[in-house]
């Protein structure tokens, strides 16, 4: 299987071309004045001085948050010129320029701060921060043609391979914090240069074999990596890393590789990963935990995480020809991802918690347990990770597999899609996850493989078993499809505690969360009646608003009394969708609401 790239799919109208436009004219421009503001971009001139303290003092992982930065706004490049962009972008790589040593390396902080450190210290980034420098030069020199950045970025990897390969001089042999690994890949796709693959062959399978790494399970270095049977450890870091594994098993028909990629993912998805494809639940490093350990007011969820998943999963749909990638990274665009990032794009989660709570003291003992959406984060990571991923978002719409091309992602666009039968224009027309309407219509006779998603009950007969339903589309015949778009209550694996006798509301690919700005302020009281109707409300919050029957326990005149009938009010409970929680003021969200008791005797009393 190959997946067709963005730079071949014309996002036309919809979701996701409205959220790409909001991610170009706004989310774009906003990260960048922050990582102004904050010195982000000022310490690439890489003046800071030690001894007078004058300057600009670099993080340790500085460079990584402004190449995610100038990945994104390269992506946005490709589709419409942009010359104030250019400039920005171009003013950095003159000071990458200006400041790399001589053998290539360059690191703001380890160039200033730490000179005598360069490759001592294996939790401090540098290769992390080496390989999104990495993806930005190939997306820049993919947007505008000009190769100076990657070639900056090629004798930066050529230096790395001989420290590590050649030398083995480092104080260690393996990334604390993955990332090079992929990137090194996307340098040799791009490059044709074997050594960059070789590199990141070397960091893959020197990853948790002896040496001075200490074996560790944050960093994923326990074990070696086809000898993986569960995600553990930071999940950021983790699915970076499978990202890599998943890319070697396709170019090497490493069977090792992609054994290990499969049991991860069922690792993840089958014991660890939330309903909105949020990963990494444990605030204590923002770690995978134990098997369905998924708490929901004190999840973690990074935003990273969950768009590390989807490079995770994309990867796998090239391996192993199954709809279940799709269908996860389907929950992760329209929830745990997109939650990361405002309604107007200007703010932004870290975490993305399944409860919040204002005021309540656990939570903020947290890490990033705001409940209000900051603009920049001291570890601003996920800002610029939004913007890139959300540019490059048509790169999830289709795969192609011989002559047949697979629906992926159901997105209003035209794609430019090569077969070996010849080039074609594909169009999809859809106002998806409005409706489940999806019109197709090609320049020529194709095969279509049309992704059947999980949760659709339509067209279930006609799919195959890997979820794809397959139909020939004729040239200047449009073909319809309906999947539907209901909404349902979805219940938890009984093993995940805090789900017990909950139940959460879907529409489609879409988790709804209610919200206390609509349900008259605390949420923990208010009961779901799983049985009621559910109601499309003719309002928006980003989707429709959907309403159902339940019922709120009413307050005790004291503390403690004798079991007993308790005091209930019929409510009417509103939900909106999971992703566009906290745009309305500092507020109380659930998504897991607590199950009404059916054998009630009264409509004002529960037993």
């Amino acid at each position: 299987m190959r997946n067709i790239s963005f730079r071949n799919v014309g996002l036309k109208d919809g979701f996701w071309k409205n959220r790409w436009d909001i991610n170009r004219n706004t989310t774009l421009r906003c990260v960048y004045e922050r990582f102004k503001d904050s010195g982000r971009i000022d310490a690439f001139r890489c003046d800071y001085d030690r001894e007078t303290g004058k300057g600009t003092r670099a993080h340790y992982f500085w460079d990584s948050d402004v190449a995610k930065w100038i990945e994104a706004a390269s992506y946005c490049l490709e589709k419409a010129p942009d010359p104030d962009l250019e400039e920005k972008i171009e003013w950095i790589i003159d000071r990458i320029e200006e400041h790399a040593d001589p053998d290539g390396y360059f690191n703001i902080y380890f160039l200033t701060v730490e000179p005598e450190n360069r490759f001592r210290d294996r939790m401090k980034h540098e290769l992390y921060c080496a390989g999104h420098l990495m993806e930005a030069a190939v997306a820049y020199k993919k947007a505008t043609g000009r190769d100076r950045f990657l070639r900056l970025m090629e004798r930066y990897a050529d230096y790395i391979y001989r420290v590590f390969v050649e030398e083995g001089s480092a104080g260690f042999r393996t990334p604390g914090h993955e990332e090079i690994e992929l990137a090194l890949v996307r340098m040799y796709e791009e490059t044709g240069n074997l050594k960059y693959l070789d590199l990141a062959r070397f960091f893959v399978n020197k990853r948790g074999t002896e040496g001075p790494d200490a074996p560790d399970r944050y960093t994923q270095s326990h074990v070696p990596v086809r000898e993986f049977t569960e995600a553990v450890g930071h999940a950021v870091r983790a699915v970076y890393l499978y990202s890599a594994m998943a890319d070697l098993a396709r170019i090497d028909s490493d069977a090792g590789l992609k054994e290990a990629c499969m049991r991860l993912f069922r690792s993840i998805t089958e014991e660890k990963m939330y309903i909105t494809g949020g990963i990494g639940s444990n605030s204590c490093g923002e770690a995978f935990a134990y098997p369905f350990y998924l708490p929901n007011l004190n999840a973690y969820a990074e935003t990273c995480a969950a768009i590390g998943l989807v490079f995770f999963l994309e990867r796998m749909q090239e391996i192993d020809i199954n709809s279940r990638y799709a269908d996860v990274i389907e929950r992760v665009i329209y929830n745990g991802a997109l939650c990361g990032i405002s309604l107007d794009g200007r703010n932004f989660f870290y975490r993305n918690p399944m409860e919040i709570r204002p005021g309540d003291a656990e939570l903020q003992n947290m890490s990033y347990s705001n409940t209000q959406r900051p603009e920049l984060f001291e570890c601003s990571c996920c800002p610029p990770n939004v913007a890139r991923f959300f540019a490059s978002i048509g790169d999830l719409a289709y795969s192609v597999n011989g002559n047949t091309i697979y629906v992926q992602q159901f997105m209003s666009s035209d794609a430019e899609i090569g077969l070996p039968a010849g080039k074609i224009t594909l169009t999809q027309t859809t106002d998806y996850p409005l409706s489940g309407k999806i019109t197709f219509e090609s320049t020529s006779d194709v095969a279509l493989a049309i992704r059947i998603p999980w949760w659709s009950r339509a067209y279930s007969d006609l799919k195959d078993r890997d979820g794809y339903m397959r139909l020939k589309l004729k040239s200047g015949r449009p073909l319809t499809v309906d999947l539907g778009m209901e909404a349902g209550f979805v219940r938890c694996d009984p093993r995940v505690r805090d789900n017990v006798n909950k139940t959460a509301l879907m529409r489609g690919p879409v988790v709804y969360c209610a919200e206390g700005v609509d349900n008259g302020g605390g949420l923990d009281c208010l009961m779901v009646d799983p049985l009621s109707r559910i109601t499309v409300l003719d309002e928006n919050v980003s989707l429709p608003v959907l309403q159902c029957s339940g019922a709120r326990i009413l307050p005790e005149s004291s503390l403690y009394q004798g079991y007993g009938p308790v005091r209930a009010e019929n409510v009417k409970i509103r939900f909106i969708p999971y992703h566009a929680t906290e745009n309305r003021g500092e507020t109380a969200m659930k998504v897991w609401l607590d199950i009404e008791p059916l054998d009630t005797s009264h409509p004002d009393v529960i037993h």
